[in-house]
C-alpha cells in the first residue's frame, strides 16, 4: 500500500466541513508520517479531475454529512474504479438517512426510538418530550429536544434549515453511549456525558464541554448487549471499515439514536479515544482502516 499514492478527500461542501478538514488533516498528517504517498484533496464539484491530475490509486474518505457520508463520493469513486476506505454506496446512503435507517434497524428488531416523519409545510402529532433532527445531517447539526408546543415551530424552523424532511423521535433519558467499530471488531465502548446534560455541537467539539469516559462502566451483560446490537446494525448495513454506533441506555435498554459511517478523527473524535484505550495509537488506528480499503460494487 505505501507504493500507492493516497487521497484523503476532505472539506467538501457539507455544513460539517470544517470537522472534516480537521479529521482529514490529523489522517493526512498520520499517513506521511508512516511513510505513504499521502496527498489531501479539498473535494469540490471538480473532485473527477482532481483525482485523475493526481493520478490518485487509493481514496481515504475524511469526509463527513452530505455528498462524503451519504453515497455520493463511494459512487463516483466506483465509476472511476479507485479503492476507497469505509463502507459502500448503499450502506453510506442508507445510514446517512435517519428516517430510512430506522427501516433497516426495525427489519433486524433493534431497539430504536419511536418516530415519525415532518416535511415543510406539514403536520404531526407526537408525545412530548421529543427530539427534532434534520434527516440527513451530522455532528447534532439542527437537533433541538421539545418539551412542550411552544418549543416546536423554533425546533422545526431550525432543522429545515439544513433539510427538506425532519425526523422527530422520542426523548428517551438515560446514558449516552457510542460503540466503535473498525474492519469489524468491536471497540471499548464510551461514555459520553455532555456537562449541558445535552451533547449538541457545542458539546461535542469544545474541549471541556464533556467528560468521556472509555471504557464505559456498564455491567457485563449490557456492555455485551450493546456492542451485539452494534455488530448486528454493522451486518444490517452491509458496512464496512471504521463507523460508529450512537445508543441511549433507557431502562437498561441501548436503544440505536443514529449511525456514522465516517466518524470524525479529530482529538475529541470517540472512535480514536476507544482505541487508545487498547493502548494503540492513532497511526495504527489509520493504517488499520486504510488496510481495508477496496471498490465495494
Amino acid at each position: 500500500m505505501k507504493q500507492k499514492k493516497v487521497a484523503v478527500l476532505m472539506g467538501g461542501v457539507s455544513s460539517e466541513r470544517e470537522i472534516s478538514l480537521k479529521s482529514g488533516n490529523a489522517i493526512l498528517k498520520s499517513l506521511q508520517g508512516s511513510g505513504y504517498k499521502a496527498v489531501g484533496i479539498d473535494v469540490d464539484n471538480a473532485i473527477s479531475e482532481k483525482l485523475r491530475t493526481e493520478a490518485i490509486e487509493v481514496a481515504y474518505i475524511a469526509l463527513h454529512g452530505r455528498y462524503g457520508e451519504d453515497g455520493a463520493i463511494q459512487g463516483l469513486l466506483e465509476i472511476l474504479g479507485i479503492p476507497y476506505t469505509g463502507s459502500g454506496v448503499l450502506a453510506s446512503a442508507l445510514a446517512m438517512d435517519k428516517y430510512i435507517s430506522k427501516f433497516v434497524l426495525e427489519s433486524r428488531k433493534l431497539p430504536t426510538p419511536r418516530y415519525t416523519v415532518c416535511f415543510a409545510g406539514s403536520t404531526f402529532s407526537f408525545p412530548y418530550p421529543f427530539i427534532v433532527k434534520p434527516a440527513h445531517e451530522g455532528s447534532t447539526i439542527g437537533i433541538s429536544v421539545v418539551n412542550d408546543e411552544s418549543e416546536v415551530h423554533k425546533a422545526l424552523t431550525e432543522a429545515l434549515r439544513y433539510d427538506k424532511k425532519v425526523l422527530i423521535e422520542e426523548y428517551l433519558p438515560g446514558r449516552e453511549i457510542t460503540v466503535g467499530i473498525v474492519n469489524g471488531e468491536p471497540l471499548p465502548i464510551v461514555e459520553v456525558k455532555p456537562s449541558s446534560g445535552f451533547y449538541d455541537f457545542t458539546a461535542k467539539y469544545t474541549k471541556g464541554m464533556t467528560e468521556y469516559l472509555v471504557p464505559a462502566d456498564l455491567p457485563i451483560q449490557l456492555t455485551f448487549r450493546a456492542s451485539e446490537i452494534a455488530l448486528e446494525a454493522w451486518s444490517a448495513f452491509e458496512m464496512a471499515g471504521c463507523v460508529r454506533i450512537d445508543m441511549i441506555i433507557h431502562d437498561d435498554v441501548p436503544y440505536v439514536i443514529d449511525i456514522n459511517t465516517s466518524p470524525g478523527m479529530t482529538e475529541t473524535s470517540l472512535v480514536p479515544k476507544a482505541w487508545a484505550s487498547l493502548g494503540r495509537t492513532f497511526d495504527q488506528l489509520v493504517e488499520r482502516i486504510l488496510s481495508e480499503a477496496t471498490l465495494k460494487a
